[in-house]
């Protein structure tokens, strides 16, 4: 069984798409990122980055004890070497696969937080900072749409780097793009879209949403 330290948020579906596309066993523990529930001290002994996602393996390979993880690459990495999916075992291709899960860590999702951040925070607009990451993330989208012109996936075949990858996509609009610009992008991403994992993990993220906006409506009465 897999502990799933997890909030509605991109880094956060990366994992819930892997673990509905292994059929993995896993209880999702939500963390609410506006209670500040990232900074409990129970939480920073799984993440210390106060960051979601993260995960506790009750069952590791090693038989040994409950093993914590966090940083999202790092945990679609370990989940696919444990399950034996959506992860090469030849070297050539594993290559490709990690070279594109890592340039999402390190440039996709950093230059889009920064687009939503600068464009959706309650702030003064800051139009060079507007205009210097949506200019990044326009061309870290075209460097994708190049790499899928002759690809149905990411790496070739299905594995963790379009599932890092696609959560980031699925806010294209916050970020300023249009998908018709970059025709490779749109048709890969209808592809993952109708996957039925990663329709049923977003479903899961929409209850999780539904069930916190309920509770903000209908707050419990004070005790006397």
């Amino acid at each position: 069984m897999i502990d799933l330290y997890y909030w509605t948020m991109p880094n956060g579906h990366k994992i819930t798409i892997f673990l509905e596309e292994a059929q993995v066993p896993y209880q999702i523990i939500p963390v609410n990122l506006s209670n500040k529930e990232q900074f409990k001290s129970d939480f920073l002994r799984i993440s210390p980055n106060n960051k979601i996602p993260a995960i506790v393996d009750h069952e590791p390979a090693d038989g040994g004890p409950s093993l914590s993880i966090f940083e999202s690459g790092a945990i679609l990495w370990y989940l696919a070497n444990k399950t034996s999916q959506f992860l090469s075992s030849t070297p050539r291709e594993q290559a490709e696969i990690l070279q594109w899960l890592f340039w999402q860590i390190g440039g996709l999702g950093p230059m889009a937080g920064q687009v939503h951040h600068f464009t959706q925070a309650e702030l003064e607009p800051i139009p060079y900072a507007i205009e210097r990451y949506t200019k990044e993330t326009t061309r870290l989208y075209t460097v994708l749409d190049k790499n899928l012109a002759d690809k149905e996936y990411v790496a070739r075949k299905y594995s963790i780097a379009d599932m890092a990858i696609y959560p980031w996509i699925v806010l294209h609009e916050r970020q300023r793009q249009d998908l018709n610009k970059f025709p490779h992008i749109k048709r890969w991403f209808d592809t993952i879209q109708n996957r039925p994992a990663v329709q049923k993990a977003y479903a899961i993220a929409e209850k999780i949403k539904n069930k916190v906006t309920t509770q903000q409506q209908c707050p419990l009465p004070d005790k006397k």
